[in-house]
């Protein structure tokens, strides 16, 4: 199989777990480029996003970039932003992604900053 069809398949295999699993928490799920990183907290019973950062944000003065510093950072405002809309917990939506590097430094970065998952 191609790479990219791998990806899906670990990305509908993780939606699946998370959706049996969610108890109508909000997701908090995390892109990676080869460039940048994203993520958002989005309520899927409402279909809204609650709170979003990424690496392109203003905030982010001097940190935008692909290394672990600047997903750190990211993970940092988001939860920041999630905590200012009232969300304390989510469950953490990897998508396809393998949970190493940048992926696991937004995560921790995440937890350090309150959020609870």
């Amino acid at each position: 199989m191609k790479s990219h069809q791998l990806f899906l398949r670990r990305k509908i295999r993780n939606r699946n777990q998370l959706s049996k699993a969610n108890n109508g928490r909000p997701r908090l799920s995390v892109h990676r480029s080869s460039k940048h990183i994203y993520a958002q907290i989005i309520d899927d019973s409402r279909g809204i996003t609650l709170a979003s950062a990424s690496s392109l944000d203003k905030d982010m003065k001097g940190k935008a970039g692909s290394n672990c510093d600047a997903a750190t950072s990211v993970g940092k405002l988001v939860a920041e932003r999630a905590k200012k809309s009232g969300v304390e917990t989510v469950i953490f939506d990897r998508g396809g992604f393998i949970y190493h590097g940048r992926v696991k430094a937004l995560a921790e970065a995440a937890r350090e900053a309150g959020l609870k998952f």
